[in-house]
C-alpha cells in the first residue's frame, strides 16, 4: 500500500471517528418529548447503514420495518400495519446473522412495547401522544420544574438574589441542592451537542454562596384563608409543602419526630459534604412564612385521629428512616451498624470513634459511600467497601466513588457478603463473603452469581450495613391508610383513600432524591389548596435577562474543585469549593437559553400556576 493510500485512510477513519462521536452527542442532548416512533425510526435507520447486507433479514427486513414505521408517522398505517411491525421486527430477531440485525429488531420490539400507544394514536388519532408543554430539556428533568436557564443568566450578570427568587418559585431547598443534588436536569442539556452539559449545580451553588438563603426575603404571604394544615414530617418534601401552603395563606403545622427539622438531609447526609449551618440557611427562610414547628412528636394512631380531627387538611411525608436487614448469620453482633443510625446520630452531633479500628461498609450506593468516608473520618484505621457487582454497576454517583477512593478508601468488588463472624465477646470480627462472577443483563444492570471459587474471610472491628432504607409505615396502616409493602398508596395527586389527607416523597416512592422529595411537596401542596376549595398562583416578579447574541464555540465545563484528600479525609469540613465570578461568567455564557430558541418559545410565561 502505498504512503498516499494510507494516509488517506488515516483521515477518512479519523473524520468518521469525529463525526460519530458528534452523533452520540446528539443523541445524548435528545430533548425529552420528542415523538417515540420518530425516534426509533431514526436509530433503526442507523442501524440498518451499518449492516453489511449479507443477510435477508437486514438487507431486506430492517428496510422493510423501515417503511412500516414511515407509514405510521405518515399516517397511512392500519392497525394491521401495527401487527406486520411487531411479527417483522420478531423474525428479524430470530433469524439475523449479525448482532446488528438482532439488536435493531430487539430495540424495535423494546419501544413497540414500551410505546405501544404512540403506535396507536398515530394510527387512530393521526397524531403524537407526545406535547410541547415543557420541552426545556433541563426543566422537564428537574422534578421540581425549576426555571434553570433563567437563574443561570441572573447568575451571569451578578444577580444572585433575584436568582435566589426565582428558584424558590419552585423550590425552597435552593442550598440543600446546591450542595448535594444528584442534578438529573445535566443528563440531557443540549450543550452536550457542542461539548458537555452546563455546570447546573455548580451555577447554583455560587448563586447560594453570593446570596444566602436566608438573607434574600420570602415573598409576602397571601391573605389568611383560615384554612389549617399539618404536615407530618419535616424533611425536605414536608417544609416544602409547608412553605407553599403557607404562601397560599394557609397556616401550616409540622409534625417532626425528631429534635430538629430537615429530615434525610440533617440525618442522612455528612456535615462534610452538606454543612449543617448551610442546612439551616434554608430553614430559617421557610419557618419565616410563618410555618409553625412541634418537634419531639411521635404520631401514633390516636395522634392521627385528632390531627384529622382538628385540621381541614393532613400531608404526611414521613420519609424512610428506619434500615434495611442483610439477614445473614451473625448480623446481630455487637458493632453492627447499620448506616441509617450512624447517620442519624451524626445528625444530633454524636459522632462515632473508630480510632485504630478496620471498617467494613456493606453496600455500593450513595449512603455506602457516605458511611466510608465518614468512618475514614472518624479516624478508622481502614475502610473497605463490599459489593457484590462490579465498581461500573454501583448507583453511587461516579464522583462520590471517585472521592472515596481518593481518601484511601478500598473497593472490594464481585464480593457478596455470606456470614458475620463474632469473637468470644459477640463482637464481630470478619465478615465472610463469597466471591461473585458477572452475568446477563437483568433489570438495566449486570447480574452476579456465585462464582467457583471457595469462600474469603475479610478481618474487620466494625460492620456498616448501607443496603437501603424501609419506611416506618405500621401506624398509619392501623389508621386505615392504603399501603402496600410499606409504602403509603396514593395516587397521581398525591390523595390517600381518605378524603383530604395526602402523601408524597419517600415513604410514596421509597428511597429516592431530595429533589425528588421536593417535586412531590411541590405537587401535593397545590392539590392541597384545589382540595380545600382555592387556586392560588405562585409568581415571581423577577426580569429575565434577555439571550447573549454570543457565539456558541465549543468551551470546558467549569467543574467544581474540592480540597486535596490528605487534608479533608480527617475532618468533617466542607470539601467543595464554589465558583469564581469569572468562572460563574463564563459557565452561564455556555447556556444555550433553550427558553427562549427553539421549541423553548412556545412554553407558557413564568408568572402561571405550575
Amino acid at each position: 500500500m502505498s504512503r498516499l493510500s494510507v494516509v488517506s485512510t488515516d483521515k477518512v477513519n479519523s473524520t468518521t471517528e469525529k463525526l460519530m462521536k458528534e452523533f452520540t452527542q446528539r443523541i445524548v442532548a435528545n430533548p425529552p418529548g420528542v415523538c417515540p416512533v420518530d425516534m426509533q425510526l431514526a436509530f433503526l435507520k442507523v442501524c440498518h447503514a451499518q449492516t453489511c447486507g449479507k443477510c435477508v433479514p437486514c438487507r431486506v427486513g430492517l428496510g422493510k420495518l423501515e417503511e412500516l414505521m414511515e407509514s405510521v408517522l405518515d399516517n397511512t398505517a392500519t392497525m394491521r400495519t401495527l401487527d406486520l411491525i411487531e411479527k417483522t421486527a420478531e423474525n428479524i430477531k430470530n433469524s439475523a446473522d449479525c448482532a446488528i440485525g438482532f439488536e435493531s429488531a430487539r430495540m424495535i420490539l423494546a419501544g413497540f412495547e414500551g410505546f405501544k400507544e404512540d403506535y396507536i394514536s398515530h394510527v387512530k388519532e393521526h397524531k403524537c401522544t407526545g406535547t410541547f408543554e415543557q420541552p426545556i430539556p433541563c426543566v422537564t428533568l428537574c422534578p421540581a420544574n425549576v426555571d434553570i436557564p433563567g437563574y443561570i443568566a441572573l447568575a451571569g450578570e451578578g444577580r444572585c438574589a433575584d436568582a435566589v427568587r426565582l428558584i424558590r418559585k419552585d423550590n425552597p431547598f435552593p442550598t440543600a441542592c446546591a450542595l448535594i443534588c444528584e442534578h438529573p436536569c445535566e443528563a440531557r442539556c443540549r450543550r452536550n451537542m457542542i461539548d458537555d452539559s452546563v455546570n447546573i449545580r455548580g451555577m447554583k451553588r455560587y448563586i447560594v454562596d453570593q446570596a444566602p438563603t436566608n438573607t434574600v426575603p420570602t415573598p409576602a404571604c397571601a391573605p389568611s384563608t383560615g384554612k389549617k394544615v399539618a404536615i407530618i414530617g419535616g424533611g425536605p418534601s414536608g417544609l416544602t409543602a409547608a412553605y407553599f401552603l403557607q404562601l397560599m395563606g394557609h397556616q401550616t403545622t409540622v409534625f417532626e419526630e425528631k429534635a430538629q427539622l430537615g429530615g434525610m438531609l440533617r440525618y442522612g447526609i455528612p456535615n462534610y459534604r452538606f454543612p449543617r449551618e448551610r442546612l439551616q440557611e434554608d430553614i430559617d427562610a421557610i419557618l419565616s412564612t410563618g410555618v409553625e414547628v412541634k418537634l419531639n412528636a411521635n404520631i401514633g394512631t390516636a395522634e392521627i385521629e385528632k390531627i384529622r380531627h382538628d385540621y381541614d387538611a393532613v400531608y404526611m411525608a414521613i420519609g424512610a428512616h428506619t434500615d434495611k436487614k442483610l439477614g445473614l448469620e451473625g448480623e446481630d453482633s455487637s458493632n453492627v451498624i447499620s448506616a441509617v443510625d450512624m447517620l442519624r446520630e451524626i445528625g444530633d452531633n454524636n459522632y462515632p470513634d473508630f480510632t485504630g479500628k478496620r471498617v467494613v461498609v456493606v453496600g455500593g450506593g450513595n449512603v455506602a459511600m457516605d458511611c466510608a468516608r465518614t468512618a475514614m473520618r472518624a479516624n478508622a484505621k481502614t475502610v473497605s467497601i463490599v459489593y457484590r457487582r462490579r465498581q461500573e454497576d454501583m448507583t453511587a454517583l461516579p464522583e462520590e466513588v471517585e472521592g472515596a477512593i481518593a481518601e484511601g478508601i478500598e473497593l472490594v468488588t464481585l464480593k457478596a457478603p455470606l456470614r458475620v463472624e463474632a469473637d468470644a465477646s459477640g463482637n464481630a470480627c470478619a465478615l465472610w463473603v463469597q466471591p461473585q462472577i458477572i452475568g446477563p443483563v437483568k433489570g438495566g444492570r449486570p447480574a452476579p452469581r456465585k462464582a467457583n471459587k471457595p469462600e474469603e474471610r475479610m478481618e474487620c472491628d466494625v460492620v456498616l450495613v448501607a443496603i437501603g432504607q424501609d419506611i416506618v409505615s405500621k401506624p398509619f396502616e392501623d389508621f386505615g391508610i392504603a399501603a402496600n409493602r410499606g409504602r403509603l398508596c396514593a395516587d397521581e395527586t398525591g390523595a390517600l383513600n381518605m378524603v383530604g389527607i395526602y402523601a408524597g416523597g419517600d415513604c410514596v416512592s421509597g428511597p429516592s432524591t431530595v429533589i425528588k422529595a421536593i417535586g412531590a411537596g411541590k405537587v401535593a401542596a397545590a392539590n392541597i389548596d384545589e382540595y380545600l376549595g382555592y387556586h392560588h398562583p405562585i409568581s415571581v416578579d423577577v426580569e429575565i435577562p434577555e439571550p447573549l447574541l454570543n457565539d456558541k464555540v465549543p468551551c470546558g465545563r467549569v467543574n467544581l474543585a474540592e480540597k486535596e484528600a490528605w487534608a479533608r479525609k480527617r475532618n468533617f469540613d466542607h470539601i467543595e469549593y464554589s465558583m469564581s465570578d469569572e468562572e460563574a461568567v463564563q459557565e452561564a455564557s455556555r447556556c444555550l437559553r433553550c427558553d427562549r430558541h427553539g421549541c423553548g418559545v412556545l412554553r407558557g410565561g413564568r408568572q402561571d400556576r405550575w
